[in-house]
């Protein structure tokens, strides 16, 4: 399916979604719970941490460590889950308004149990992305490259459809690799608080298609007719796949042709 078959699709699921909205207050703090475990464990195991989806349910709800497991596996999960709900704030915050803070501060809140120091500074030395012929911008190339970011990223808000932004902003965010450690989580972190703000559900990346999505990025990162177009159907696929997890939570029939041409 192309990608104006996936978007289109997307919208009219949306739309069908939209329907049975609002939800009540108390469904929504299920759904942001349900969502702050599952995006936290998935979005780090992509990263190869060492917890299972159960046992970040326990981190997080009842602040139990788990036994053998690496102590900065813990750390990645509640700083994560912190970092999630400084997403939903600022998403849904009314007036929205995007800025670079909002970037330094989903990875200073993601990072700071790590490496405090680190958390939230644009790196200064220079990184290399294992597996991948791409390699980042020089340290000092950063600043300005964020700025510019950002100020695209502004332009393009209401422009753009939400996927095709959040997927640029992801991939983008990735080129630059802005901070020594957590790009990606910060990358993903960032994509979502696009699509929550345009009344999207939340998507998150399983970890059993890690090679896909490393796949997808390396065709648009690659020197020779790099492509944005496997990443942005790769988004759109898991975006597809968020919203039927969404009809089945809230027992929503996925609608039909017919529905939809109604």
């Amino acid at each position: 399916m192309n990608i104006q078959a996936l978007l289109k699709r997307i919208d009219d699921t949306k739309a069908w979604i939209d329907k049975r909205r609002p939800l009540a207050p108390a469904e929504v703090k299920e759904l942001d719970a349900y969502f702050r475990i599952g995006m936290t464990y998935s979005s780090n195991a992509l990263e190869g941490n060492t917890l299972t989806l159960s046992e970040t349910k326990v981190l997080l709800e009842d602040g139990i460590t788990v036994g053998g497991k690496p102590l900065r596996d813990c750390y990645e999960a509640v700083g994560h889950a912190k970092a999630y709900d400084f997403m939903l704030e600022a998403a849904r915050n009314t007036p929205f308004a995007f800025s670079e803070a909002m970037i330094l501060q989903l990875h200073k809140l993601f990072f700071q149990g790590i490496e405090p120091e680190k958390s939230g500074v644009y790196r200064n030395i220079q990184v290399f992305i294992s597996g991948t012929e791409y390699i980042p911008p020089k340290p000092d190339e950063v600043p300005v490259l964020m700025k510019d970011f950002v100020s695209v990223l502004t332009e393009e808000w209401d422009k753009l459809h939400p996927v095709r932004l959040a997927a640029f902003a992801h991939r983008k965010l990735v080129d630059i690799h802005p901070f020594e450690d957590g790009n990606g989580r910060t990358a993903r972190l960032l994509m979502n608080l696009i699509l929550v703000n345009r009344g999207y559900p939340i998507v998150s990346i399983p970890p059993v298609l890690r090679l896909e999505y490393i796949n997808a990025l390396k065709v648009a990162q690659r020197h020779e007719n790099p492509t944005d177009e496997n990443f942005l159907c790769f988004i759109a696929e898991c975006a597809i796949e968020a919203q039927r997890d969404y009809c089945r939570m809230f027992h929503i029939k996925p609608p039909t042709k017919d529905d939809l041409a109604r």
